[in-house]
C-alpha cells in the first residue's frame, strides 16, 4: 500500500515544553528529531514553522532552516531572513520603506509614542491593529514568525532595532497572541483534502480579470491549464488579493503587466521568499523594466541596438540631435504597451517634451527611428525559443500600440512563425539578449532593415496568448512552459 505524503503544518521547537503539542493543532517536533530523522516526511511537502530558541549562524535553528530547503520543505524563517535579521547593515536597505508604512500607520490612527517602545510582529500580524499594514509589510520582507520592533518617537516614527524573538521570551499576553496569529496564518494558507490539487504540483497564475492589456487573457491561461495537467500541475488563476494565500502553492505564474511599484513585484518577492519557482523573478523585473539599464547591458556584452544617446539635462539634446538626426525616438527609462514612448520631428517638439518628461525623471532615452512595417518578438523561456512572431503596426501608426486619449489602444495585427522560417540572426541575437537577464520568460523585440537586426527592448512579461504568439508551434508553446515549472519544481 502507497504510503500516505505528510503535506501539513509541522511546528519546530528546542524543547516540547517551548510550544506544547496542546497549543496547537498541528505537528510538533523538537529540533533533534528534525535534524536527525529526516525519514519522518519521507517524499512529503510539510510546512515548516521553526520556533527554535536561536537562529543564530550554524545554531540548531539555523541548521534545521538549512535542512528543510534542501528536503524542499517551506520553511518559515528562510535560512536568508536569519541572516538578513543578524544586524542592521544587512536589513538597513528595507528600513526606509518599513518606516514610510510605518509612519502612515501612525498618521492615520492619530497616534504618536511617547517614548521608545518594543511590540511584536507574529506571522504579519500585530496586537495593535492601527499597525496592521505595517506588520504585514515586515512580513512580507522578513519571513520569520516572531519579530520584535523597537520605535524611537519624533515628528518622523524611526525604526531602532529589528530582531528575531524567541517564542520562550514572550509574556503570557504575547504567547496568547502568538497563538493566535499562527492559527489565522495556518488556517488561510490550508485547503480541506476536498480542495487540494489531485495533481502533483500546483501553479498560481497571477492574473487581473479588468486589465484591457493583459498579457494572457483568461481563456488563455485555461488553455494552458489544460496543456499542464498533461504535465501533472494544476493551474489555478489568482488575482492580487490572494497574497496571504500564495504560500499553499508550488509556483507562481505572473500574467499581470509587471512594475517594480506595485502588488506584482510583492508576489514575485514572496513567491522567492517561500521558495517557489517564479515567471517572472524580481530580479528579472528590475532589468527589463529600466531602458537604461539594458541599453548599457546589451552594448556591453555585444548586442546590437539602435544608436542611442542617453539625455541627462537639456545640454545633451543637441549631441543626441548631432549623432541621431531626426525624426528620433524619446523613451522614459521605464514603461510599458509603448507607453512613455514618443516620436519628435523637430528639435522644437525635442526641447519641449524633454522639458515635460524631466518633470518625472533624471533621465531620457533618445533613438535613431527605425522605420519597419513589423517589429519581431522572441519569446525566450530558459535561454531557449519558445515562439516567434511579427507584430503589426497599429494602422496608420509608427508603434504596434496606439494609446487613445481615452485610455483606450488600438492594436496592430500579428503573424507567428515556426523557427526554421525566423532569420537565423533573430533568434541569435534574442536568444543572445534575453540570456543576459536569465533563465526565465522573456520577449524580445527586434527590428529588422538593410543595416541588421537591433533589439529595441526585453520584456520580462511578454504576452503568451493562444491563437496568437502560439498559431505557428500550436500546444507545443504551452508544454514548454508547463515543463519550465515542473522541471524546477522537481529540482
Amino acid at each position: 500500500m502507497k504510503k500516505a505524503l505528510y503535506s501539513g503544518w509541522v511546528i519546530l521547537v528546542d524543547q516540547a515544553k517551548d510550544f506544547p503539542n496542546a497549543d496547537t493543532p498541528h505537528k510538533v517536533i523538537t529540533t533533534r528529531d528534525y535534524l536527525a530523522r529526516p525519514q519522518l516526511f519521507d517524499g512529503g511537502r510539510p510546512k515548516v514553522v521553526n520556533l527554535s530558541r536561536s537562529y543564530a549562524y550554524q545554531s540548531r535553528g539555523y541548521f534545521c532552516s538549512l535542512l528543510a530547503e534542501a528536503r524542499g520543505h517551506r520553511v518559515l524563517p528562510s535560512v536568508e531572513a536569519m541572516l538578513d535579521l543578524a544586524g542592521r547593515e544587512l536589513y538597513g536597505h528595507a528600513i526606509p520603506e518599513l518606516e514610510q508604512e510605518l509612519n502612515r500607520c501612525a498618521r492615520s490612527a492619530r497616534h504618536t509614542p511617547e517614548r521608545e517602545t518594543s511590540f511584536q510582529v507574529c506571522m504579519g500580524l500585530v496586537a495593535d491593529e492601527r499597525y496592521e499594514r505595517f506588520a504585514r509589510l515586515l512580513f512580507d520582507w522578513f519571513r520569520c514568525p516572531i519579530i520584535e520592533v523597537t520605535v524611537t518617537p519624533g515628528d518622523w516614527l524611526t525604526i531602532r532595532r529589528l530582531r528575531p524573538r524567541a517564542i520562550t521570551k514572550l509574556d503570557d499576553a504575547e504567547r496568547a497572541f502568538f497563538r493566535e496569529a499562527l492559527h489565522r496564518h495556518t488556517l488561510r494558507d490550508w485547503r480541506s483534502p476536498r480542495t487540494r490539487p489531485t495533481l502533483k504540483y500546483s501553479l498560481a497564475v497571477l492574473h487581473d480579470p479588468k486589465q484591457a492589456l493583459a498579457p494572457s487573457t483568461l481563456a488563455s491561461i485555461r488553455h494552458f491549464a489544460r496543456i499542464a495537467e498533461r504535465h501533472d500541475i494544476e493551474v489555478e488563476p489568482i488575482t492580487r488579493k490572494q497574497l496571504d494565500q500564495l504560500a499553499e502553492y508550488d509556483a507562481l505564474f505572473i500574467r499581470e503587466t509587471t512594475s517594480i511599484d506595485n502588488h506584482t513585484y510583492r508576489f514575485a518577492r514572496r513567491a522567492v521568499q517561500e521558495g517557489m519557482p517564479v515567471i517572472d523573478d524580481p530580479i528579472s523585473m528590475i532589468r527589463c523594466t529600466n531602458k537604461v539599464y539594458l541599453k548599457e547591458l546589451l552594448t556591453a556584452n555585444g548586442v546590437p541596438v539602435p544608436p542611442t544617446v542617453i539625455v541627462a539635462s537639456a545640454a545633451d539634446i543637441a549631441a543626441a540631435e548631432e549623432r541621431l538626426g531626426y525624426p528620433l525616438v524619446v523613451k522614459i527609462p521605464d514603461g510599458s504597451f509603448s507607453r512613455g514612448v514618443h516620436k519628435v520631428e523637430t528639435p522644437e517638439a525635442f526641447r519641449k517634451l524633454a522639458g515635460d518628461l524631466f518633470k518625472e525623471t533624471d533621465l531620457l532615452i533618445a533613438q535613431k527611428f527605425m522605420q519597419t512595417e513589423f517589429d519581431w518578438r522572441l519569446g525566450v523561456l530558459g535561454g531557449e525559443p519558445l515562439f516567434a512572431c511579427q507584430y503589426l503596426m497599429a494602422r496608420r501608426h509608427w508603434q504596434i500600440v496606439k494609446h487613445r486619449p481615452d485610455g483606450s489602444a488600438i492594436q496592430g495585427s500579428s503573424r507567428a512563425f515556426a523557427f526554421e522560417d525566423v532569420p537565423e540572426a533573430v533568434i541569435d541575437v534574442g536568444v543572445r539578449a534575453a540570456r543576459l537577464i536569465g533563465d526565465g520568460l522573456y520577449g524580445v523585440d527586434i527590428k529588422q532593415n538593410a543595416d541588421g537586426v537591433f533589439v529595441i527592448e526585453i520584456n520580462d512579461n511578454p504576452n503568451v496568448d493562444h491563437g496568437y504568439e502560439d498559431a505557428a508551434l500550436k500546444d507545443q508553446v504551452w508544454s514548454k512552459l508547463a515543463r519550465w515549472f515542473y522541471d524546477r519544481l522537481e529540482m
